[in-house]
Parts: structure tokens; sequence; C-alpha cells
């Protein structure tokens, strides 16, 4: 979502500030802004509603320079998109700050700022922190211990970079339930909310933990936590490359990251099996403790994560025997459950910095409710670092908006870990080695689905006037359904429902007509027939049907139904297999309609606010 940028060095920064905001572009955003200190000690801004092009193209009429600055891409929560809701925010011409996260006492406090002569231009929350900051350093605190005196009232989450009039050499972070960082240079520090951010200055990271304020010079940094006291946080090397945001000749991220699939899925193998099992040490030094001692796993995770762990749940019961209950982490943190000994909190997010699953998994650690295990992308995050243990899906960094090779990461790592619980639940070995020999073939079997990229293209074209559709699966290919619904809709704007195949009469069916196309999973497994009764009810409605189907499947094409035969494989990874054509053809489909298909609108890459 939000994405913030902050640098205090000997030279103009103003460039490393928008190409920051470039970088962080694919978190999507709908306004941004820039506020540097000049040469003249002025506090100077320059803001834009729209894409970044439009505030470097206002920065061009109007130039700023300066030595320290922060800049931010605003993704609207609340106020509309307009400049004057753009960050940064000003008080008074003396203290500039970017925002990241909500504040939910913000009404009282702008009642109480506005009382004191306080005038508000926007209509967001972030702007009383501006106010607020100010109001402390003309009672007399300084920088450091004026954001410090603010952040202890607000309520709320929050990630904070703080400038100030006159001083061009101090810039101010803070952090509660927001990501931030320090980059970490020679002669030159910098503030972001993301890695991807920075990586053209520095790999060298430091991770702020919640409640720490810090405060960077051209020549030091300094960290407090939430107490005050001053402490020593550990530098990191990221293994990110600058490069990582080339899209490599491809039209789009999001499809040069449906095709990087297969190597993404031997990275999530690498190192993880050996002599045909799978190695426990994956997940941890302390997994053989807690692996004993679990009965039951609940997944908590959103969007596309949500449906990966739908999936896993066939696999956790069907292959581990252990009981799996899958839950909406924005539902999950907010109602009452029941505490049961030996549970496993499984948490999925690609960026690791998901508001709603960060805070349901810190819930469940207040409840003591068992032991978490983190399936994650990004290994510097939040819930990586929260977590008790972690596997990483290695999946490389992912900028379209619509998750594609994060979610068939997120299966392999799901089915990893259910092989390893089912061998505490009576799994046999010769199953096992069943399960991995299919795991390592699934690379080339993704790599041969990718083939039908024109096949898929061609067939896109009936989805140019179309403003509604059905996807329709039954066992674990359901999930693959909902997230092939999820897609389309997400992309290309076009009303889409998943549905059980078995519930059409129950309901869906009503929906059916030739202008509605009904799209349907069939690999060869034990519901096929059950599935195939279920497509003569859409065709017996005048349904038009588009079947992605096992060659042996035997689902006949016909004028009303088009069958496209995918490569054949095991019932345990077709799950991961079917869902590469529901991607090509939301991504298809999206190109027809003229959207804008890595940043579709409304929609934030990192959802770090609830």
């Amino acid at each position: 979502m939000c994405g913030i940028v902050g640098a205090v060095a000997q030279r103009d920064v103003v460039p490393i500030l928008i190409e920051g905001l470039r970088r962080l572009e694919y978190r999507g955003y709908d306004s941004a802004g820039v506020s540097v200190i000049s040469a003249e000690g002025e506090l100077e801004r320059r803001r834009a509603a729209g894409k970044i092009a439009s505030l470097s193209k206002r920065i061009e009429d109007a130039p700023i320079r300066g030595h320290i600055g922060i800049a931010h891409t605003r993704w609207a929560t609340h106020g509309e998109p307009t400049e004057d809701n753009a960050h940064p925010h000003v008080s008074r011409d003396n203290v500039a700050v970017v925002h990241n996260g909500i504040i939910e006492n913000h009404e009282a406090l702008r009642g109480e700022l506005t009382q004191r002569g306080y005038v508000f231009t926007s209509q967001t929350d972030s702007e009383v922190i501006a106010h607020m900051i100010e109001d402390f350093c003309d009672q007399g605190a300084d920088l450091l211990e004026a954001v410090q005196r603010a952040v202890s009232v607000l309520d709320g989450a929050y990630a904070l970079g703080v400038i100030r009039k006159g001083q061009s050499d101090r810039l101010i972070a803070a952090r509660r339930g927001s990501p931030l960082l320090i980059g970490v240079g020679v002669g030159e520090h910098f503030i972001a909310s993301d890695v991807m951010a920075l990586i053209p200055v520095t790999q060298q990271f430091i991770f702020l933990e919640d409640g720490d304020t810090a405060e960077l010079t051209r020549t030091g940094v300094r960290i407090f936590d939430v107490h005050g006291n001053a402490v020593e946080r550990p530098i990191q090397t990221s293994g990110i490359q600058g490069d990582v945001a080339d899209r490599s000749g491809y039209r789009h991220y999001m499809l040069k990251e449906i095709f990087e699939q297969p190597a993404a899925v031997s990275e999530t193998l690498e190192g993880r099996i050996h002599n045909g099992r799978v190695l426990e040490s994956a997940f941890g030094y302390r997994v053989a403790d807690i692996f004993d001692k679990i009965e039951r796993v609940v997944v908590v995770a959103c969007g596309t994560s949500y449906h990966a762990g739908l999936t896993a749940r066939y696999w956790f019961e069907g292959i581990a025997g252990v009981p799996c209950t899958v839950e909406v982490a924005s539902e999950f943190r907010y109602r009452k459950t029941v505490q049961l000994p030996g549970t496993l909190i499984v948490t999925i997010s690609q960026s690791g910095e998901t508001a709603d699953t960060l805070a349901a998994l810190k819930e469940t650690q207040r409840l003591g409710m068992g032991h978490s295990l983190a399936i994650c992308n990004v290994p510097e995050s939040s819930l990586v670092r929260a977590s008790d243990l972690v596997l990483m899906t290695h999946a490389g960094p992912e900028i379209g908006v619509a998750s594609t090779k994060a979610f068939t990461t997120q299966l392999v790592a799901l089915l990893l870990l259910a092989i390893v619980l089912g061998r505490r639940h009576g799994m046999n070995e010769e199953t096992e080695a069943s399960i991995v020999r299919d795991l390592t073939t699934l690379p080339g079997a993704i790599e041969n689905t990718l083939k039908l990229n024109g096949t898929i293209e061609k067939l896109s074209e009936q989805f140019a006037d179309k403003h509604h559709a059905l996807f329709l699966g039954r066992g674990s290919q359901y999930p693959v359904a909902m997230e092939g619904a999820l897609k389309l809709k997400e992309i290309s704007y076009i009303h889409a429902e998943a549905y059980p195949a078995g519930e059409l009469k129950h309901g869906p069916l009503a929906l059916v007509d030739a202008e509605m196309p009904v799209i349907a999973v069939a690999p060869n497994n034990e519901l096929l027939e059950k599935l195939k009764s279920n497509l003569q009810e859409v065709r017996a409605r005048g349904g038009k049907l588009i079947v992605f189907a096992d060659a042996k499947a035997n689902v006949n094409p016909s004028d009303d139904v088009q069958v496209i035969s995918v490569p054949q494989v095991s019932d345990t990874i077709a799950p991961i297999v079917y869902t590469i054509p529901l991607q090509l053809l939301a991504y298809h489909a999206a190109i027809l309609k003229g959207t804008d298909v890595d940043q579709p609108r409304n929609l934030a890459k990192s959802v770090t606010v609830e």
C-alpha cells in the first residue's frame, strides 16, 4: 500500500526519493509527494494526484533540491485521492511528515489541535501527526523528543518519516504496526517501508521493531525502543539485486511472473528434499519438538493466500490426517475462538506485512493458542520475525499486484508441510516418496502448461464484451476456481464468482445463460464424473462452457463446450498446475479490456492497514 522513502546525504536526495517511489509503485497508490529542506534551510514540498510521473513533472516545472528529504506514495483511506490529501503533510511550514497506517483517534486529536489554532488543509488522519509534532516543538521539545511524545498518544498503526525546517541533517523515523526500515550507507542514511525502494543505494538494512524511534544523520543512526531506551538493532544484508524490477522483455510484470513459476517452484523445493524425503530442518531448528505436539492446524490468511490455505486443507486432512480449519484473518482476529492444545497456527502472506494477518497472529499469541509457522516470501518481514517457525517460499520479488508465483510457491510450501506432519500421523514412506516424486516433476509440468498461452490468448477474445463469469471446481479444485475468479475480477474488472460445482442447483444456475461464460477445472480424479454431470446442468440451461481438462478426462468439445487439454499430472499436485491457465486467462482478458494489469484500480500489493 502506501510507500515511504527518506534520505539524509551529502548529495541532492530528490533523485533518490523519486527513484525509490518508482520502485514502490507496485504496492498500489493514488497520489505522491516529496518534501526537502533546501540549502537555505527552508521546507519545500511538491505533491500531485495520480502517478509518480505527474509528481516528476511538477518537480521539473518547479525544481527543488536538498540534502535531506522524505517522500510518499498514498493509497487513500481517509479522504479522496487529491493533491491536498497527498503526503507529505506540513504544519505551519515547519514540520513535514509522511505516514503509513491508520490513526484511530485522529478525530479527537484534530479537535484538540483545532482549538489550539492549528488549521487543517486535508481530510486525512495523518495531518494530525504533523501538527502534534509541531506543537510539542513549540513547547520546547527537540524534534526527536517531539516525535516520541506525539506517538505516545497515537492509537493505531504508523510508520513515520519526519523532517523540520532549519534542521538539514536530522531525519526522524518511528514505527508501530506498519513496516519501516533504515538503509545504511557511507556518509548517508535512508528510511523506507520496503527494501525494494533502496536497493539502488544500499544493501545494508536495519529493521525497526514495534515502538522504535530513530534519529538519522549523515554520519550515524540512533535507535530508541518504546520506553525511550537506546538500543542496538542488527544490520542485515539483503540478497535482492538491483535489476529485479526489470520486466525482462515481457509486456507486464504479471506476465513475467507467470512465466517465472517453473523456476520459482524449483527454488521453493531447493534444498528441502533429499533421498525422496522432505527435510524437517527446512522448517527451523525447533521443528521436531514442535511438530511432535501438533494435533491440528489453523491457517490464517487473506486474499490469494487464503485460497492457498483452502487448498492445503485437502492435503492436511487427506494426506497428513491432521484436522485443519482455514480462517480469513480480518474475521478471525475479532471473533471468539476455542483454544485447543496441540494447535499449529500457520500464517500465509507474500509480503509478511499484511496487517490483518499480523494482528491475527498476535491475537493467537496473546491467547496462547499454540506454536506459529509463517509461510512468506520476504525474509526481513514482520510476520517472519514474529513467528516460531518459518518456511520461505523463495519466489523472488513479485511486482504485479495480482499474485501469481507467490500463490503457486505457497502451495508447494504447504504441501511440504503436509508431508512432514503426515509422518507423525501414520503416512508411510512409500506415500511420501510418491508425493515427493510428483513435486520434482512440478516445474516441468508448469512449463508444459505455459505452452497453452497462445491458445488461451485466443480464447480470451470471448471475454472482450463480457461483464460476468462463473468458475466451477470440485474438491481441491474449488479453491483453484476461487483463485481464478479472483484473478479475473482483480485485473479485468469482470465480475466473477466461484462455486463448488455441486452447488449449481442450489442457486447459481439462475445466473446461467449464453452471455455468462462458465469456466471449469476438470482433472482426471474421483470427482470427475460428478463434475461432468454438473457441466451438463449448465449446457441444459444454454450456458457456454470453457473446460480446462486432463487429456484423459474424456470431456468432449461441442458447439457450447470448449475444452483445453492440460498436461496430465497426479491429483496431489493438480491444484498447482490448474491455476496456471486461469492466471493466463485473466491476464489476456485484462489486456483486451485495456486495464492497468500490474496496478489495477483501488488495489494495493501489500495491505498494511486494516
